[in-house]
């Protein structure tokens, strides 16, 4: 089996992570393709390549002089080559970057971060080193040419012999402009890869050991989730569980790839698998995890006889398009819905949304709830006990926590709370306490 191992910032951010990567790498034959972010933060106090170079370019755009910033980059670089002993020529290339520094693009300044962690490497691993400009290709308006990637990535493959380290976040266009993932786009890069080579695993590689049941900031040691769905990962990551770059699931689902989330620093745990259906084991938990956000709004509108109407919750909807204010959930009722939106999204313009709905909608109230926090309940394994959105709202009343929304997707695997911003953290304990650990037995 091929297996894609892709390392973040924090597992390549100096030579003795570099050496944990490569201890990794070659206790694996199947591991032929490994894919590098910039190196990160080698502490706290300590800053990220990637931002230091968005750094340059901000000093170059107020022509503010950057010698000392680009010198305080070359040295990391520097240190790890020496440190490992490795020939690769970074003073030599960092002059040239230096000085060519005027004349190319900023994103092709914000791409050397993973081109020299990339370069050094594939040395230390002895692979060798395609460039992603070489290989990723964009369409001009930001998206990935992939039959164009694919073509490119498989004559990689027959070139170097079956294996190579490629850097992630970049590629270029058709032309050779170096084009930039939004944050985060070393995941897709290793996403893409393994898409495009029919990887039969592709590992991500971190400084966590998966994604846990809930936010350890707020329950004390959560559990591992040792496998998950892409559906509930989804769930989770878009409320905030974020361990991998939401984007990077989608090259791979849609080709039926497994990705593993693994811990460089202590590669022996088995991490958390995600892929497209769970296996089928005799005991699962019922709750796969718990995430939230605080800081929603919530736009009550109230209007008799409003199921009789045709186009007042369009109405509603085409004004918050105007204003660019994005949707979260839409629970109704015969004669009212909520529109929950992001606070942020609507600090500015919240009075002009509620006078313009007045206008267009004519309700018969409107009200405005701020200071709304959602709590999602993932699980695939939900829809398997009865009365379990029964026995979440019942421990949240014990609690003495006031529920102002409930919504549950389509699927059944994920049920939504609102509940008041100071209630958000006493919720979450609340709710793990009662069913974090409790089990379901699959038929």
């Amino acid at each position: 089996m091929i297996k894609v191992a892709k390392f973040g910032g924090s597992s390549v951010a100096d030579a003795s992570q570099f050496k944990k990567v490569a201890d990794i790498v070659k206790s694996d034959p199947e591991r032929s393709f490994v894919v590098v972010s910039a190196a990160g933060k080698r502490g706290k106090g300590d800053n990220k390549i990637t931002d230091l170079l968005l750094l340059v370019n901000a000093h170059i755009e107020y022509g503010v002089d950057c010698t000392g910033l680009l010198a305080t980059i070359e040295q990391r670089f520097v240190d790890i080559a020496l440190e490992l002993g490795l020939k690769f020529p970074v003073a030599e290339e960092f002059d040239r970057l230096v000085q060519n520094i005027q004349s190319v693009s900023p994103e092709y300044i914000v791409s050397r971060g993973e081109w020299f962690t990339g370069q050094l490497m594939a040395e230390y691993l002895g692979m060798p080193f395609v460039d992603a400009a070489d290989v990723m290709v964009f369409h001009h308006d930001g998206t990935v040419d992939m039959e164009r990637t694919q073509t490119r990535l498989r004559e990689a493959v027959i070139h170097t012999g079956g294996s190579f380290v490629l850097p992630g976040f970049y590629g270029s266009t058709v032309d050779g402009q170096v084009k930039l993932f939004k944050r985060g786009g070393g995941d897709i890069t290793g996403a893409i890869l393994a898409r495009c080579i029919d990887a039969g695993l592709y590992e991500n590689w971190t400084d966590v050991s998966g994604f846990l049941a809930a936010d350890p900031r707020i329950i004390d040691s959560p559990r591992g989730i040792h496998r998950i769905t892409f559906e509930e990962m989804r769930e989770l990551s878009y409320m905030g569980a974020s361990v991998l770059q939401e984007e990077a699931i989608f090259p791979v689902r849609e080709v039926n790839i497994p990705i593993q989330i693994k811990n460089t620093n202590e590669p022996e745990h088995f991490g958390t698998i995600i892929r497209e259906t769970a296996n089928e084991h005799a005991r699962e938990h019922l709750i796969t995890g718990i995430a939230g956000k605080k800081d929603f709004v919530g736009i009550y509108v109230q209007k008799a006889h409003m199921s009789n109407e045709i186009g007042c919750v369009r109405r509603a909807l085409s004004i918050l398009e105007r204003y660019g204010v994005s949707v979260e959930h839409i629970p109704t009722g015969v004669d009212s819905f909520s529109i929950v939106v992001n606070g942020a999204d609507v600090k500015d313009s919240i009075y002009s949304i509620v006078a313009d709905m007045q206008r267009d909608v004519k309700p018969d109230s409107i009200n405005v709830l701020p200071g709304l926090a959602l709590i999602s309940v993932v699980g695939r394994n939900m829809s398997r006990r009865a009365g379990t959105s029964g026995q979440i709202f019942g421990a949240l009343g014990e609690a003495g926590i006031n529920i102002r929304m409930i919504t549950q997707s389509s699927q059944e695997i994920s049920i939504i709370v609102g509940v008041q911003n100071e209630d958000f953290e006493k919720a979450i304990k609340v709710i793990y306490d009662r069913f974090g650990d409790a089990v379901v037995v699959r038929q």
